[in-house]
């Protein structure tokens, strides 16, 4: 199996990634949550006034359309694929355009690799848009296997990324060919520092579904163990992992991820949780890990190959 690695090594990714994200995501930032004048939400604006009235009725629907809701690994929200001749050659770099800014550069690039790896490129992928970009409430959806990605200018109130997000890649060969291993490796980092007694309540034998990502208010029944009774250099390995899960996003949406985490009292209320089940190498590198707590949840099952349900902010 070819090796799909990123362009930058993991190591010097995490080097960098994990204090630079960090300072981004978990301290005061200079960014905002999206908007309408964000760059991926200008090109979806443009690129809904190009559509023809038949590209309409095939890809426009409703804010409200349940079809907006769904959540799955593999999944197309409309029957053309970016490459289709459905689309003009504007068009596609149009949306190719989006995708980019809604994305960082590390993150595009990981993308890329990913669809190529998973179906071929991005343009065999699918989008559709709910809502008027000009007028109202609006969201572009990207979606295809392993991957929905939406971009909505914050019309989904206090929802990051617009609603649940999903991410994966479908290498099966040796762990640490997935280009999403680094973030296992970086969640591990948290395990390894607890102690006994911390491990008996993080580890647990059996994962819940990867799509059960429905955000719940307050609730003392999180599994794992609460980043508010660990050690400030615990914490510190914590805010470094979330930083580094985030860094494939824009400034943008990490900054609003931040506004909801501080909304909840911060990363004292997210509980951790890693799994025994799907051990990958039998090497106690837990493979399924969960970060969750009051409006947050960031689900990554690594076993056979990563399948990530990411939803903060309750929507749905």
């Amino acid at each position: 199996m070819t090796n799909f690695a990123p362009r930058v090594t993991r190591r010097s990714f995490l080097e960098t990634a994990g204090a630079t994200a960090l300072s981004a995501t978990l301290a005061p930032s200079l960014f905002a949550a999206p908007s309408r004048s964000s760059s991926a939400e200008t090109v979806v604006q443009e690129f809904y006034e190009t559509l023809s009235p038949q590209q309409r009725k095939e890809i426009c629907f409703g804010f409200n359309s349940e079809l907006r809701k769904r959540i799955s690994a593999n999944w197309h929200v409309t029957k053309p694929v970016i490459g289709d001749d459905f689309y003009t050659d504007s068009q596609q770099a149009m949306i190719h355009k989006i995708v980019k800014g809604m994305t960082s550069p590390d993150g595009y690039e990981r993308l890329v690799e990913q669809t190529e790896f998973d179906d071929g490129g991005i343009d065999f992928y699918s989008v559709g848009i709910f809502g008027n970009p000009n007028e109202e409430k609006f969201q572009f959806e990207l979606t295809g296997r392993h991957l929905t990605l939406r971009a909505d200018g914050n019309s989904v109130d206090k929802a990051a990324f617009g609603g649940p997000i999903v991410y994966g890649h479908g290498e099966e060969g040796k762990p640490e060919d997935n280009i999403y291993f680094y973030q296992t490796q970086q969640t591990n980092r948290v395990f390894e520092a607890l102690d006994t007694d911390q491990r008996k309540a993080a580890l647990l034998k059996s994962a819940p579904k990867e799509a059960a990502v429905l955000t719940q208010k307050k609730d003392p029944h999180y599994p794992g163990i609460q980043v508010g009774t660990m050690s400030d250099d615990q914490k510190q390995l914590v805010k470094e992992s979330l930083g580094v899960l985030l860094a494939p996003y824009r400034e943008e949406d990490k900054a609003e991820v931040m506004q909801i985490l501080e909304g909840i009292g911060g990363v004292d209320e997210l509980r951790l949780a890693f799994y025994q089940q799907g051990d990958l190498a039998s090497d106690k590198v837990w493979d399924i890990w969960r970060i969750e707590g009051p409006q947050f949840v960031w689900h990554f099952r690594g076993a056979p190959h990563v399948h990530a349900y990411i939803n903060i902010g309750g929507a749905f």
